[in-house]
């Protein structure tokens, strides 16, 4: 997989993250620690976005 396919992959992987915790608030009957997990998913994928941008702008 190239960098581009896998960061493009990471995106989209975000993306359905920020779609599932949006629907999640929605729902008052939403367990808070299943919340938090997705938070943290969220977040890991973020992090591993911005840390090949910074290799990718390095090389």
């Amino acid at each position: 997989m190239s960098m581009q396919s896998h960061l493009a992959e990471l995106e989209r992987r975000h993306a359905e993250m920020e779609r599932k915790i949006e629907n999640a608030n929605l729902h008052p009957s939403t367990d808070s620690l299943e919340l938090a997990g997705m938070k943290r998913q969220k977040l890991k994928i973020k992090d591993e976005i911005e840390r090949i941008r910074q290799d990718v702008t390095l090389h």
